[in-house]
């Protein structure tokens, strides 16, 4: 997360809505990790779906929660 807020700032000079697009950004890439760690869970693992969902829930929504809360509150 860190990396993408830095990225952010670094374009925010020359682009309005880099903060906006990095925050947006950063959300696509940690959901397709957490897809990711899902399929893995039930394709490796032998995990069922309904077993892994809630992980995918944990895993993506509480950093993806905190990166758009951390970008309206402060950003």
């Amino acid at each position: 997360m860190a990396a993408f807020l830095l990225l952010g700032k670094l374009f925010s000079v020359t682009f309005a809505e880099s903060m906006r697009w990095a925050t947006v950004a950063y959300v696509a890439v940690w959901f397709l990790v957490a897809a990711a760690n899902m399929w893995v869970g039930v394709a490796k693992a032998g995990y069922s779906v309904a077993e892994e969902l809630p992980i995918l829930l944990l895993i993506f929504g509480v950093p993806a929660a905190l990166a758009i809360l951390l970008k309206w509150k402060f950003l």
